[in-house]
């Protein structure tokens, strides 16, 4: 992200959740970027503010991405790096139409600057795929399911 940061601030404002320890403090003259070590209450109203979110593909990551309608990049750790589980939670989105998924061995700045254009002009269609996703009623289809299970187990 750093590495695009002078294009990107020139259409965009940026917010980087960093992690512990790796906000770099060089950056901090520019205007249009602020970078946070982390996000406790305020994460909410930072997810508010963002029309597009790049992140990893942990399970909790995702889910709240898809609750929220926000459009995203996925950017998996690598399975040298992992056990997996986010390249599988990142293609299930990819494949359902919920998130651009940029594969860690793939990124670079120009992959990364192209999908962040690719993911706003194209923002609509993955807000709509999210939204057909949560139009089926969970709480109902679960019910359903336990009604199911009951009814032949009588």
């Amino acid at each position: 992200l750093r590495g695009i940061l002078p294009e990107l601030i020139k259409e965009y404002q940026i917010i980087h959740l960093c992690g512990k320890g790796k906000a770099d403090h060089e950056f901090d003259y520019l205007n249009g970027y602020k970078q946070f070590e982390y996000a406790d209450e305020e994460l909410c109203d930072l997810f508010a503010l963002s029309d597009l979110v790049i992140s990893r593909s942990g399970a909790n990551s995702i889910c709240e991405l898809l609750a929220l309608n926000k459009p995203n990049i996925l950017i998996p750790l690598s399975a040298k790096a992992s056990r997996g589980d986010q390249i599988l939670n990142a293609a299930s989105f990819e494949a359902q139409g919920f998130s651009y998924v940029l594969p860690e061995e793939e990124l670079s700045n120009i992959n990364l600057l192209n999908a962040i254009h690719e993911v706003l002009t194209n923002a609509n269609t993955y807000i709509s795929k999210m939204k057909e996703n949560q139009a089926i009623d969970s709480v109902e289809k679960v019910v359903q399911i336990l009604e199911s299970v009951k009814l032949t187990r009588k």
